[in-house]
């Protein structure tokens, strides 16, 4: 996701200055963990690290029980350390790791339960009071829609008293189908926390947050609460009450597509959809929405159109007065190319942010209007310095590293501060001219690069666009006025004239007239639009309300953009509402909004790019990608290259879920490995009330009902066909493997843990740090060392998945340095610092991995270890099937912490080879052969089903090819560098 906010920074910062200080404690501390776990474990493990040391071993020590019933305790030695962090888990999966924070605890004593950590012994604790007087009830009424429960107990705790006794209380009073009602007594409470069960070890606990219930009647159904609601089992009446005819429809037409629009109709149960009718024909269309984008007709032909209403209940509407339109001549086709194609598991991937890479056009340099403030004027750094020219000019930098693709952040025309990076789109049809040059525009990028064998894979954005809106979609229009206050932020109104960021004024903005306007225009519907809101700016200036476009001010169309703020990151709402203020939450349930967005990327693959790397790809319902993005994008794949070379397009999306855990906290549907799936049932037409319905279902169904693959596993030693019938469509970047490289052994583990659940792990994108975050979450670019990064390389680049690269890494570049400030900090003394001035000079690459003439910097650059190191990684891999596509296991391995055997067997083609990374290992029942190692040429000849490769360095590895027919061992590959010798 689109980590890249000031604001989100800030908030940490915030966070990160409240924290108490500890002081280092003399060495012999101790901790007694006393814990509580949810119903239904029956074993409970401590998984712990001392305060600046290491992890305990997934799972972590076991836990004994304690003397007071429900709770398990541990005694833990601290050493010297004033602290920990701690997470428990039952052994089979099911983790607490308090949210994602994990328990953060002083030396001493401790009891958690519930989320809540307390300091007191709970064994000897004193039993709480009897409930306090006062007679305010709570009537609950939970919905059993999707779940086979036969008995559905509360469990409660009014406001200041304690829980009732696991698994609470039976919700037997009389409801209706599909509803359980209970009466609760609060006492003097005004409020309680609740959560359901069905007496059998299931719950329902609000994804680990619980559910609020104030007095009174309320509802809980879906993971919501409705407070001061009504009966939902009162009886009523039959709806014979049509809707009100559509009215105000209008046509626009682009070529042959004529987008419709219509003020929304009334009904007095509320309007459900609305039927279009298209003459010549009588062809009947539908839209959840008011509005309608009807593409693909006949040019130069006149249609008509009406419109009705249609209300749950099925009745219809009048129809509206009708409308006529017109359409033009058929768009011209795009120049275009063609993407190169073939399978991509045989690519590694080199990730680089375009405008802080390589500077080959100063002329597009812009530095915005925080370019002084931010401290980038004083290190003469514009934010958008890198562009395409560069990414040209330096091609061969990347292959001479051995990289066969290029990762690219969004190139669509941004409109934002401080977008550099360029997720913010605003016109999703055009390419940023901050980023081209004459004689390098994309598509001379896309074309350079494929003429020297290297993929393009374009970053993507469906779920936002700027606060600014989409342009051909909806742009606001905020509150604005040059009343001598404001007379710097607003540019002087000029007819016709239209944002261009390559013209910017003295204080670095780009013309905003088309943006604002003094009085509230046609249809406004911001509340107090230009009155002053009681607020200061930073200068004393007066600010007024809708002068800035959030989702809650009514500023944007319900149908088009969402309306909300983020409530909890692990809930529904993460995938219907904005992430931040300047990132606008499109409503991609519209189909008007789904259609303006796949035109704009079919727009991109008619150019000819290799790939998609999808951008907050989880806060876009699956259903959604499933039956709207992924099909609309497949097809026009086909449509352009036929159906096998159409599967060579590589989709990888970003499902943020940053836990220690197989299942982001227990929430399948905000889990990286539930992306690659197909849907396992139909859901209704409308897109809004199938994403709830999908959400409830899989949430319902639980991480112990999920599809199961043994696509990246061998069968013994043998390669099995995978089983691709319910691919989705995307793949994913390993979150899990991401998390974890503080240290590779521990990335290894836990990568393979999730194999299981993903649909083909051996698609994977795998990276240790990125443009968003370290290891672990951690907010600065990995710093472990460059005997650590050899080791991660050399996993990486052998493991199943492919390899990624943050630019700069292989010099280990900007290490231990703060990802992202956003405009609090220059650039430059950050992660996303400019790469330029380390590639300064020339460089020539004969192949993939070999450079054959450099000078200057950039060969200064090319000599240092890790580049050494991995240009050879990326030649023992290009060199051995089996690490590229290759399945895996680790069966009859021993000795290494990161050992394994993978295979890979299709056609005429058949790789089978051993590796072991930075220890020696044994590996038992293998073929009998002649096995060669690409990293020494060391020569075993097998005859007992047992080989021992010896390894004594970090960062070394040993990967023995076994000689088959026809596929005899490449030997060693490429020469000995200070790692692999």
């Amino acid at each position: 996701m689109p980590r890249r906010r000031p604001v989100l920074i800030l908030v940490l910062c915030l966070l990160a200055a409240l924290l108490p200080a500890r002081a280092l404690a003399a060495a012999g501390n101790s901790l007694t963990v006393y814990y509580k776990p949810p119903s239904g474990w029956s074993t409970v493990n401590v998984h712990w690290a001392p305060t600046g040391g290491a992890w305990t071993a997934v799972p972590g020590v076991a836990m004994s029980a304690a003397s007071c019933a429900g709770w398990y305790t541990r005694v833990l030695d601290l050493g010297s350390a004033a602290g920990a962090q701690l997470t428990f888990n039952n052994g089979a999966g099911t983790w607490d790791n308090h949210s994602g924070a994990n328990y953060s605890v002083a030396a001493g004593l401790v009891a958690i339960s519930n989320g809540a950590i307390a300091t007191t012994n709970p064994c000897s604790a004193t039993p709480p009071s009897s409930s306090p007087p006062g007679g305010n009830t709570a009537t609950v009424f939970y919905s059993t829609a999707g779940r086979a429960w036969s008995t559905v107990n509360i469990h409660y705790a009014p406001d200041g008293e304690a829980w009732t006794a696991v698994p609470g209380v039976a919700m037997n009073e009389t409801a209706c189908t599909g509803w359980v009602k209970k009466t609760v007594q609060l006492g003097a409470a005004t409020g309680m926390q609740a959560v359901f069960n069905d007496g059998a070890g299931t719950w329902d606990n609000n994804n680990g947050a619980n559910y609020r219930i104030a007095a009174g009647t309320s509802r809980v159904a879906g993971g919501s609460v409705t407070a001061a609601a009504t009966d939902p089992c009162t009886a009523v009446p039959p709806d014979t009450t049509a809707p009100a005819a559509p009215a105000n429809v209008t046509a626009t037409v682009d070529h042959v597509t004529v987008s419709l629009a219509w003020s929304a109709s009334t009904d007095d149960r509320g309007v459900t959809g609305y039927q279009i009718t298209r003459d010549p024909g009588g062809t009947v269309l539908t839209s959840a929405y008011p509005g309608y984008i009807d593409g693909g007709l006949a040019a130069r032909t006149t249609y008509t159109y009406t419109v009705r209403a249609v209300d749950a209940a099925g009745n219809r509407s009048a129809a509206s007065a009708t409308v006529t339109a017109t359409t033009g001549d058929a768009p011209p086709l795009p120049e275009g190319g063609a993407m190169l194609g073939g399978d991509p598991r045989k690519e590694s991937i080199y990730f680089v942010l375009t405008a802080r890479f390589y500077d080959g056009d100063p002329s597009n340099d812009r530095g915005g209007s925080q370019h002084v403030s931010s401290g980038n004027a004083a290190n003469n750094d514009p934010m958008f310095r890198g562009d395409f020219k560069g990414l040209v000019d330096r091609l061969d930098y990347i292959k001479g590293l051995g990289f066969s693709a290029i990762w690219i952040t969004p190139v669509v025309l941004n409109r934002s501060d401080y977008d550099y990076h360029g997720y913010h789109g605003w016109d999703f049809y055009r390419v940023d001219p901050r980023l081209e040059s004459p004689g390098a525009t994309y598509q001379d990028l896309i074309n350079a690069a494929h003429a020297k064998g290297l993929k393009i894979y374009q970053d993507v954005v469906y779920n936002h666009s700027s606060r600014w809106g989409a342009k051909g979609l909806f742009t606001p229009t905020v509150w604005g006025a040059r009343d001598g206050q404001w007379d710097w932020m607003y540019s002087e109104k000029i007819p016709g004239a239209v944002y261009d960021p390559m013209q910017e004024n003295a204080l670095g903005r780009a013309y905003n007239g088309d943006l604002w306007s003094t009085t509230a225009p046609a249809g406004n519907t911001c509340p107090n639009y230009g009155l002053p809101n009681g607020q200061k700016s930073p200068e004393g200036y007066t600010i007024h309300s809708c002068q800035w476009p959030s989702p809650t001010a009514s500023m944007f169309p319900a149908n088009l953009y969402h309306q909300c703020w983020i409530g909890n990151w692990e809930g529904e709402d993460s995938r219907s509402c904005w992430l931040a203020d300047d990132l606008a939450d499109l409503n991609t349930e519209n189909p008007v909004v789904q259609q303006y967005l796949i035109n704009a990327y079919n727009t991109y693959i008619d150019m000819g790019v290799d790939g998609f790397r999808v951008d907050t790809a989880v806060h876009i319902p699956r259903v959604t990608w499933n039956r709207r993005f992924l099909p609309a994008l497949q097809q026009h794949l086909v449509q352009k290259y036929g159906a096998a070379k159409a599967q060579d397009f590589y989709v990888f999306g970003e499902v943020a879920a940053f836990v220690n855990d197989k299942w982001n906290r227990g929430s399948v549907n905000h889990s990286a490995q539930f992306f690659t799936w197909k849907e396992r049932r139909s859901y209704v037409d409308d897109d809004v009330q199938a994403a709830l319905d999908q959400y409830n279902y899989e949430e319902q169904l639980g991480t112990g009902n999920q599809p199961a693959s043994t696509n990246a596993f061998l069968n013994g030693n043998a390669y099995h066909a995978p089983d691709h019938s319910q691919f989705s469509g995307m793949n994913i970047i390993d979150m899990r493997m991401h998390m974890n490289f503080g240290d590779a052994p521990n990335a290894f583990r836990n990568g393979m843990d999730s194999d299981d659940s993903t649909n083909d792990a051996t698609y994977n994108a795998v990276y240790v740090d990125s443009h968003d975050y370290g290891p672990n979450k951690s907010s600065t670019r990995y710093a472990g060392g460059t005997d650590a990064w050899a080791e991660n390389m050399a996993l990486m680049w052998t493991f199943r998945g492919v390899p990624v690269l943050y630019y700069g890494s292989e010099i280990e570049f900007q290490a231990g340095k703060q990802i992202d400030c956003g405009p609090a900090c220059p650039l430059a003394t950050t992660g996303r610092a400019y790469y330029g001035d380390k590639l300064a000079g020339s460089v020539t690459a004969s192949d993939y991995g070999v450079v054959s003439s450099s000078s200057g910097a950039v060969a200064t650059t090319l000599a240092q270890p890790l580049v050494k190191h991995v240009q050879r990684l990326n030649q023992i891999r290009r060199a051995i099937p089996a690490l590229q596509m290759g399945q895996y296991s680790t069966a009859g391995v021993s000795g290494g912490q990161m050992a394994f055997k993978r295979r890979y067997t299709s056609g005429s083609v058949d790789s089978f080879v051993l590796v072991t990374i930075s220890s020696s290992a044994t590996f038992t029942g293998i073929p009998n052969g002649t096995y060669t190692d690409a990293v020494t040429g060391d020569v075993k000849v097998v005859s007992n089903g047992t080989l021992t490769a010896t390894v004594a360095a970090k960062g070394d590895l040993r990967a023995y090819v076994l000689s088959l027919p026809g596929n005899p061992a490449p030997g060693k590959v490429g020469s000995d560098g200070p790692y692999l010798r």
